[in-house]
């Protein structure tokens, strides 16, 4: 959800002109098919960035063809593939959507784990990890050790109830979307919640494992933000630069 009106080797350029360290490429814009997710791979390579993760669409329930998702990972070299809950809210999910959504993930997750592959589920709203309780409930239920959530601060939430969300999930955390929307959808630069931030860089440190932060909707959907952002990102991992 980033710079998505640049082509493939402009998004490489920009993330490495910033210091990012990879990028999660989305399905839908830059990785459609195999010429592009080799100029993706390759471009990235070639500019020293990792490939988080191939951040796709598929929506679990629908029992789509995820052999072919699978295969754009792999070629794209992403050890992740980002996927949706379904896309019906907790509250108005029935038995039924419930069973479809972890029947196809448990599907999905046996594709991906031949593959070497995991599965994150967008932490988002419209599906069935829109909050806490339901993004447990569905890993529970779906229980495959390939299978995560990423997080992200929710819509509106305030500082302290995002950070009570990730503390509760964060056993099952692949990846944090850092990004500053307030009051609503509104676009800020990420500093501009930086207290939020430190507090989710604190308990991530103290969790003590290695996570992917990744920048998205940055304000503008402009480079120069996206380096402005991921310098702020870096004091919250590296410390400050040194004077």
């Amino acid at each position: 959800m980033t710079l998505r009106k640049l082509g493939i080797e402009q998004v490489v350029a920009a993330a490495a002109a910033a210091g990012l360290s990879g990028i999660e490429w989305g399905s839908d814009v830059h990785v459609v098919d195999a010429a592009s997710a080799d100029l993706a791979r390759e471009a990235c390579a070639a500019a020293g960035l990792r490939v988080f993760s191939l951040g796709s669409y598929y929506r679990a329930g629908g029992f789509g063809d995820f052999d072919v998702v699978a295969a754009l990972a792999a070629r794209l070299g992403a050890p992740r593939i980002r996927i949706w809950a379904g896309e019906t809210e907790p509250a108005d999910a029935d038995e039924d959507t419930w069973e479809a959504v972890v029947g196809d993930t448990r599907r999905i997750a046996g594709i991906a784990a031949a593959q070497g592959l995991e599965l994150a589920f967008e932490f988002h709203g419209g599906s069935l990890t829109s909050t806490v309780d339901s993004t447990l409930e569905l890993l529970a239920r779906v229980d495959r050790p390939n299978v995560g959530t990423y997080w992200q601060p929710a819509q509106g939430l305030g500082d302290r109830e995002a950070l009570e969300s990730l503390r509760r999930v964060i056993g099952h955390v692949r990846g944090v979307h850092c990004f500053s929307w307030w009051p609503a959808t509104e676009r800020l630069a990420l500093e501009e919640r930086a207290q939020l931030w430190r507090d989710v860089a604190a308990v991530l440190l103290e969790h003590g494992r290695g996570m992917d932060l990744m920048l998205e909707f940055v304000a503008g959907d402009s480079a120069d933000q996206v380096t402005s952002d991921a310098a702020f990102l870096r004091t919250l991992t590296e410390g400050p630069a040194p004077a």
